[in-house]
């Protein structure tokens, strides 16, 4: 029986990516900066002789660079400068961070949810889990969860496409039930956002981590034990937004933050109590950065 549910779920999750069209694809030069940088023999100048042939990434690039995002001292004026003081890493979260918002765009299917409503959640995830990651002291590199925050709920772009009417019934009963968000979607819909977001951003041949965050950020317990550490950070940083009704918050309205979550990433409650206190500051420097 579950091999014919994944079964099924794969269908789903296929046909839908079949009609999404543009959201389907990624620009040529994100899908370039994310190969050269996963590429061990890449240099910073590979990085920059691909950026430099998008006046709009470039800009974009630097406007984060000189941002209070990363409080580097001066202004920074180069690609060049860029990369070498980020490194290529940071530089491709950037570019990715700059060709996910395009996406979030659209009309107000519920009064509970809109792109705009996704993209600021979305944002605040990333904002969370990127301070989250500076208080553990596990090995997590918090440019990548920025990202992994950035696109944690992507799948949900793709359901509102592809099944706009299922999703706008699975919104509505939603927020009137108590019913899980991911059973209504799996009802309604034959796949949750989880399964969306996998087939997206390996569609889109994103690292393994980041694939792992978006599918798995729900239940991280199912991955194996290096995959781990990032998806439950995601799902902290997720449920503490949702728990402040950041933008769109149904998907993980009724989760708590567990002392499980906590010994996984080696963090006390005061210590998330501090990321809560900040967020709504750092989520408003950050969406001036990302947006425009």
């Amino acid at each position: 029986m579950a091999i014919e549910t994944a079964d099924s779920t794969k269908t789903v999750v296929e046909k839908a990516l079949a009609s999404v069209g543009d959201i389907a694809t990624l620009p040529e030069v994100t899908v370039k900066i994310i190969e050269i940088v996963e590429d061990p023999k890449s240099t910073a100048r590979d990085l920059h002789n691909v950026i430099k042939n998008d006046p709009a990434l470039s800009v974009k690039v630097l406007k984060v660079v000189n941002s209070a995002f990363y409080g580097l001292p001066g202004q920074v004026a180069s690609m060049d400068r860029a990369i070498i003081l980020l490194g290529l890493s940071a530089v491709k979260n950037i570019a990715i961070a700059a060709s996910i918002a395009r996406l979030f765009k659209g009309k107000r299917i519920s009064e509970h949810f809109s792109a705009a409503d996704l993209w600021r959640h979305s944002v605040a995830v990333a904002v969370a889990a990127r301070t989250i990651a500076r208080c553990s002291p596990n090995p997590v590199m918090a440019d990548e969860v920025f990202v992994a925050g950035l696109i944690h709920d992507i799948g949900t772009l793709i359901e509102r496409q592809s099944s706009p009417d299922q999703f706008a019934e699975v919104i509505n009963r939603c927020s009137t039930t108590d019913i899980d968000f991911l059973e209504c979607e799996r009802e309604i819909i034959g796949a949750d956002h989880q399964a969306f977001g996998v087939g997206l951003t390996t569609k889109w041949k994103f690292p393994h981590h980041l694939r792992a965050s978006v599918g798995f950020h729900h239940n991280p317990s199912a991955l194996s034990i290096e995959l781990q550490n990032v998806a439950t950070l995601i799902r902290l940083a997720d449920v503490l937004c949702c728990q402040e009704q950041i933008g769109f918050y149904l998907t993980a309205r009724h989760d708590v933050v567990t002392e499980e979550m906590l010994d996984i990433l080696s963090i006390t409650q005061d210590q998330v109590e501090d990321v809560r206190v900040t967020l709504l500051e750092q989520l408003a420097e950050a969406e001036a950065t990302l947006t425009g």
